[in-house]
C-alpha cells in the first residue's frame, strides 16, 4: 500500500498533546510543504504565522472559542490568504490592485490556504504528529488580526493546531463515497445515503461519549448552518482593504 495513502487514510483530529516540543526542523519540513502546494497564477497566496509563546496561544485560544488545545499544544499555525505581496507586486509595476474588490479573491485565497493547509496536516501525520484545524481563527478575526499584527489584504482563513499526541482520537466516519462522488452528472438523490450516515455518526457519538451524545449528522449540521455563527467575517474582509462592489 501506498505509505501516503496510508497516512491520508489513518488522518483524525487530535486534541489532547505532550509537552514534547516540535522541533524546529519539524517546522520547516511542514513550511516547505506549504510552499510547494499549487496556487493560482503562481500568485502563492498563502501566507502562515506560527506562535509558539505560550501567552500568545493561550489568548488565542480564547478568540478562537475557548478551545483549550490551541494552547496546550506546542506550536498554533494561522493560515491566511494574502494579497499583501500581490499589492507590492502592483507598485512595483504601476499597476492597480482590482482583484480585491471582487468574490474571486476570496475565492482564490481560500482555495490556495485549503490546498497549502492540506499539504501541511499530510506532511505533520507523516512526521507522527497530530494536528486539529481551528475554523475559530474567524471566530474574533478582528481581534487576532490585531494580537499577530496582520497588514492589510490578508486575512485569517483557518489556524492549525501541531503537536505530539497525547492519544489517539477514533477515526470519525465518513459520508458515504456515493453521496460525494457524482459520475457525470450530479445525483441529487441524497435523503437516503444521509439517513444511513446519520445512524452511523449517531452510533460513533454514543460510543466515543459514554453514550452521553447521540446525534447524528444531519442534526449537527442544521444546528450549526441554521444561523451565522461567525459573525465577523464580512467586517473583518472590509477592514482588510477587500471592497466587494
Amino acid at each position: 500500500m501506498n505509505k501516503l495513502y496510508e497516512t491520508l487514510m489513518n488522518h483524525r483530529s487530535i486534541r489532547s498533546y505532550t509537552d514534547q516540543p516540535v522541533s524546529e526542523q519539524e517546522l520547516n519540513l511542514i513550511i516547505n510543504s506549504v510552499q510547494a502546494a499549487p496556487s493560482s497564477i503562481n500568485g502563492q497566496q498563502v501566507s502562515v504565522i506560527s506562535v509558539q509563546d505560550r501567552e500568545t496561544k493561550e489568548k488565542i485560544a480564547e478568540l478562537t472559542g475557548n478551545q483549550p488545545w490551541v494552547a496546550q499544544a506546542p506550536v498554533f499555525l494561522l493560515f491566511c490568504a494574502d494579497f499583501f505581496r500581490a499589492k507590492i507586486a502592483a507598485e512595483l509595476n504601476g499597476e492597480n490592485l482590482a482583484i480585491t474588490e471582487s468574490l474571486e479573491s476570496i475565492l482564490v485565497g481560500a482555495t490556495d490556504v485549503g490546498l497549502a493547509m492540506g499539504n501541511a496536516i499530510a506532511v505533520a501525520e507523516s512526521l507522527g504528529l497530530g494536528i486539529v484545524p481551528i475554523g475559530g481563527a474567524r471566530n474574533k478575526p478582528l481581534e487576532l488580526i490585531e494580537l499577530l499584527g496582520i497588514p492589510e489584504y490578508v486575512f485569517p482563513v483557518s489556524g492549525l493546531v501541531v503537536g505530539h499526541p497525547a492519544d489517539l482520537s477514533a477515526k470519525k466516519p465518513r459520508l458515504p463515497q456515493k453521496a460525494i462522488w457524482h459520475k457525470e452528472r450530479y445525483d441529487t438523490d441524497l435523503e437516503g445515503l444521509i439517513k444511513e450516515y446519520d445512524q452511523t455518526i449517531s452510533t460513533y457519538m454514543k460510543k466515543r461519549t459514554n453514550g452521553k451524545e447521540t446525534r447524528g449528522w444531519s442534526q449537527t449540521i442544521s444546528s450549526f448552518y441554521n444561523h451565522i455563527y461567525y459573525t465577523e467575517v464580512r467586517q473583518m474582509l472590509e477592514q482588510q482593504g477587500y471592497d466587494f462592489k
